[in-house]
């Protein structure tokens, strides 16, 4: 029986299933993996029996990644599981920042009382009057799971669709429409754009990247969407350029201290991917991910480990090693095994970054006393006896 530390509500309906073979528990000390959302680990105490943290989310900043891949422990999250959400609200605020409406709805409140509101509304309506998207340039800052819908989204709504990403995979280029025009740099992207969305991970590379210099060169009145993270854009060159007007409006996911005091901004609860489908669809992956590891050894949609798959588990015996990127770990890991006359049907390495991971068949079950001797091996982090 494997057993499962849940960590946070998971589902709005709180129903989390794994089906046989699994159990949950409260306490994380003993348990095989933990499934989880939103909490902070950094300085959590995970216990040395945990080998695998799944995240229903894509962001994984609240998570020490590196520190715990060089404990073994593979980290998941759920890329795209919650982007058609992400979309819809990117979409939206592209809509509210146009058309006036909160504005509108705000005057109607407001003028509650008056005798005859109708006639007023009339009368008002004239400062409310907005502009459609048709026809208008946006530029999208980052073509993956949710940018290249919230691209494709933008050409049905007729509007000429410029897109920046110097690292798009072929999956995602494969869906992008040919309507979108890709660009080679994000000051060419920026060019008399007059909507300005941004779908990137927070990374060295792009903290700060949208400031003062970016934003000159929108269209004058443009609109700034941010609903990726709070730390790609510069705040005050944000506010800047909202008080001098060359921003309209800036909408946002993040409810921080300045974002909160910009004038012309909606700012929103860090609810972009808060929708019941999000969250379902996030922990389908998440509990997916987590059960083939656990089960077969194979990874997909790790932060720090490569992707790896052997299919299922059939022979007599499957051992994982977790281990640094060095030279020659292959050559120790096989020398072991021919030194103790293990018979390998197979075997697959891969890499990515600073960590490694190699996974093999054998025909017999392994004498503890080589496991032991795999683990003693220098920089070897893990290893797993999946069967």
């Amino acid at each position: 029986m494997r057993t499962i530390k849940i960590i946070d509500d998971i589902t709005k309906d709180g129903a989390v299933t794994f089906g046989a073979g699994y159990d949950f528990v409260e306490d994380a000390e003993g348990a095989d993996a933990i499934l989880m959302r939103s909490t902070d680990l950094h300085g959590y105490v995970l216990p040395d029996s945990i080998r695998a943290i799944a995240r229903c989310g894509a962001g994984v900043n609240n998570i020490p990644v590196e520190e715990y891949a060089r404990r073994g422990v593979v980290v998941f999250n759920s890329p795209g599981a919650n982007s058609n959400a992400v979309k819809e609200i990117v979409l939206a605020m592209m809509v509210l920042s146009s058309r006036g409406v909160v504005q509108s709805m705000e005057w109607c409140r407001a003028h509650a009382e008056l005798p005859n509101p109708l006639t007023e509304a009339e009368r008002a309506k004239k400062q409310f009057v907005g502009h459609e998207l048709k026809g208008k340039r946006v530029g999208v800052v980052g073509l993956g799971n949710v940018g290249s819908k919230v691209a494709n989204a933008c050409v049905d709504l007729g509007m000429d669709v410029f897109g920046y990403d110097p690292f798009i995979s072929v999956e995602h280029a494969w869906v992008l429409s040919r309507e979108v025009q890709r660009v080679g740099t994000l000051e060419d992207l920026c060019r008399d754009c007059d909507y300005l969305t941004l779908h990137v991970p927070s990374k060295a590379d792009t903290v700060g990247m949208i400031s003062t210099d970016q934003l000159a060169l929108l269209a004058p009145g443009a609109v700034l969407i941010n609903y990726a993270r709070e730390t790609i854009i510069d705040e005050e060159a944000v506010a800047a350029a909202l008080e001098s007007g060359r921003l309209s409006w800036f909408a946002c996911d993040f409810p921080t201290p300045a974002t909160l005091h910009m004038p012309r901004t909606f700012v929103t609860t860090h609810s972009g991917a808060g929708t019941d489908e999000a969250e379902a669809n996030c922990a389908d992956m998440a509990i997916s991910e987590l059960k083939d590891y656990l089960e077969n050894g194979n990874i997909a949609n790790s932060v720090n480990y490569p992707s790896c798959s052997m299919g299922k588990a059939r022979a007599a015996s499957r051992v994982a090693c977790l281990h640094a990127n060095v030279p020659n770990m292959i050559g120790q890991i096989t020398a072991i095994l021919a030194r103790d006359n293990a018979n390998v049907q197979r075997m697959v390495n891969e890499s990515a970054g600073a960590n490694a991971y190699t996974m093999f068949d054998t025909d017999e079950h392994l004498e503890p006393a080589t496991i032991e001797a795999l683990r003693r091996i220098p920089s070897i982090y893990r290893v797993r006896v999946i069967k």
